[in-house]
């Protein structure tokens, strides 16, 4: 049976799974995928907080904004950027990543934006975003 007559014999739906299973595709199930950059994110009593992975960085080269209810960080790899320090170099291995990032991040109403807090402590960017007050647990006193 030809290829072309056997793809002409399979439903729309066939064709769009046809290869599905084969081995040598490059599936990759979600909670295996790469993330293009290193982040951390987690939440607990003092609000959410994001570890930003910024090896070989200073503050001054890391920007970040806030715009309305997003989060905003950026870093742009100069152009003009050597790969070594030395005219002659050549790499053997290269494993540390030098490139522009650009993340950006929907905030939930429960926290503050206007109350967030960054600071670089060696090569981890760490961004806190307290909660809002309207979201802090409040105590009822009962009449």
């Amino acid at each position: 049976m030809s290829t072309l007559f056997y793809e002409r014999s399979l439903s729309p739906f066939d064709l769009l799974f046809k290869d599905f299973f084969k081995s040598e595709l490059n599936f990759q199930p979600a909670t295996e995928a790469k993330i293009n950059h290193p982040v951390d994110i987690y939440e607990n009593k003092a609000g959410l907080h994001f570890e930003i992975a910024c090896t070989g960085l200073t503050k001054d080269d890391v920007e970040i904004n806030i715009e309305g209810d997003v989060l905003k960080v950026s870093y742009s790899k100069p152009q003009d950027e050597e790969c070594c320090e030395v005219d002659d170099c050549k790499y053997i291995h290269r494993g540390v990543a030098r490139r522009s990032f650009n993340l950006g991040y929907k905030i939930a109403a429960k926290f503050n934006l206007s109350n967030a807090l960054a600071e670089m402590q060696n090569g981890l960017l760490k961004v806190t975003v307290p909660f809002a007050d309207e979201a802090k647990p409040k105590v009822l006193k009962i009449k």
